[in-house]
C-alpha cells in the first residue's frame, strides 16, 4: 500500500492511502474501516531518546491495555525504511471533544452527566492500576469524549509501571501542576496510585465549579491553595515527607483550619462533597483507592461489579529501568508497527 502527501498549516503528513485525512487536526476517514479515527504524527523521533522511550512505551501500554474507558492503538502506519525514518503516525478511535472543552463550554451538566463522567474515570483508573501503571498526568484534556458522553482516557506520554511492595524511585516532575498530588509537590520520590485518585479528584471538583480547584501559579502557590482548602497538615499526616525542605517549609505555614467541603463546593449534592472529601485528603495513605471508590453511594446507579474489569497481568516495560540506543529505539519502534503490518517485511 503506497503513501499519500498532505499539506496542513506547512506541516508534512505523509499517510497510508488506506486513511483520507479530513480535519487538520489529524482527524481522518479509514476507508479500509469504514470509520472515522484520529492520527498523530510523532516527528523527530530520535532527537531525544528521553521522549522516543516515552512514546515506545506509551505504544507498549495502549496496545497491552483491553478497556472501554482507555483509548487503543488501531494502527501504527507503514514505515517505509527501517534505517532511516524519524517520524512515526499512530491511529486511534476519534472522539468528539474533551472534558475541558466540556467544562468550558455553555452546556449545562446534570448530576447525572457528572456521575457519568466520573465513573468512567474511575473505571478506567481502576484497570489501569490493576496493572500496576499509573498514569501520572490526570486532567481534563487527557479525559476524551463523545457525543453520547463515553470517556476515554489518553495521554499514557508519563505513565509508569509500578511495584506496590518495593521502593521504587520515582521522578517528581510529573502531572500538570494543578492535578498535582500534595506528595508530588513536597518532593516524595516514592509514591503510588494515590497521585491519580488526587488528580481525578481535581477533575470532579472541576466538573462541579466549571472552574479549576486549585489553578497555582508556581509550584509555592500551589502548595499554598492546597493548603489554604485542606488546612495545614497535622505532623501525622506529615509523616511520609522526608524531603527535609518540604518539611520546614510546611511547618512554618501559619496554622489554617481546613475550609469545610461545602463551601468549597457549594452547588455540590451531598454525596458529591462526601466523595470529593474521600479523594482530595492530604495524605495518600488516607485517600480512597480507584478500587473502593467506585462502591461510593454517589455512583452506585452505576456501579457493577461484573462490569468493571482489572487487567490480567502486570504491565512492564524494560527499559524503565535501563537506557535504550537509538539502534534498538528504531528497531521496536519498526516491529511495533510490522505488527500491524506482517506482510511488509
Amino acid at each position: 500500500m503506497g503513501k499519500k502527501l498532505y499539506t496542513v498549516n506547512s506541516a508534512k503528513f505523509e499517510v497510508d492511502e488506506r486513511y483520507s485525512v479530513i480535519k487538520p487536526i489529524g482527524a481522518a476517514q479509514d476507508k479500509l474501516a469504514g470509520e472515522k479515527v484520529a492520527i498523530k504524527k510523532v516527528p523527530k523521533l530520535f532527537q531525544d531518546l528521553v521522549d522516543g522511550k516515552r512514546i515506545l512505551r506509551e505504544i507498549k501500554l495502549l496496545r497491552a491495555f483491553k478497556h472501554e474507558n482507555v483509548i487503543s492503538v488501531k494502527d501504527i502506519m507503514q514505515i517505509p525504511n527501517k534505517e532511516s525514518f524519524s517520524d512515526i503516525y499512530i491511529v486511534n478511535e476519534l472522539m468528539d471533544t474533551d472534558l475541558h472543552q466540556v467544562i468550558r463550554s455553555k452546556q449545562q451538566l446534570t448530576t447525572e452527566h457528572k456521575q457519568y463522567f466520573v465513573y468512567q474515570i474511575l473505571r478506567g483508573l481502576k484497570y489501569i492500576h490493576s496493572a500496576q501503571v499509573l498514569h501520572r498526568d490526570l486532567k481534563p484534556s487527557n479525559i476524551l469524549v463523545n457525543g453520547n458522553c463515553d470517556v476515554k482516557i489518553c495521554d499514557f506520554g508519563l505513565a509508569r509501571g509500578f511495584d506496590p511492595n518495593a521502593f521504587q524511585d520515582l521522578t517528581e516532575y510529573v502531572v500538570t501542576r494543578w492535578y498535582r498530588a500534595p506528595e508530588l509537590l513536597l518532593m516524595c520520590q516514592e509514591y503510588s496510585e494515590a497521585i491519580d485518585m488526587w488528580s481525578v479528584g481535581c477533575i470532579m471538583a472541576e466538573l462541579i465549579n466549571r472552574k479549576p480547584l486549585f489553578p497555582g501559579k508556581n509550584y509555592i502557590d500551589q502548595l499554598n491553595l492546597i493548603t489554604d482548602a485542606l488546612g495545614v497538615p497535622t505532623d501525622e499526616e506529615m509523616a511520609h515527607i522526608t524531603h527535609k525542605d518540604a518539611l520546614r517549609y510546611l511547618k512554618q505555614l501559619p496554622k489554617k483550619k481546613p475550609i469545610p467541603f461545602k463551601q468549597l463546593f457549594p452547588v455540590a449534592t451531598p454525596q458529591e462533597v462526601d466523595l470529593l472529601s474521600k479523594m482530595l485528603v492530604f495524605s495518600p495513605e488516607k485517600r480512597i483507592t480507584s478500587a473502593e471508590v467506585l462502591s461510593h453511594p454517589y455512583l452506585s446507579g452505576l456501579h457493577d461489579k461484573t462490569d468493571e474489569p482489572v487487567s490480567t497481568k502486570k504491565f512492564e516495560f524494560e527499559y524503565d529501568h535501563k537506557e535504550i540506543t537509538e539502534s534498538e529505539l528504531r528497531r521496536l519502534l519498526y516491529e511495533e508497527s510490522l505488527s500491524f503490518h506482517p506482510l511488509t517485511e
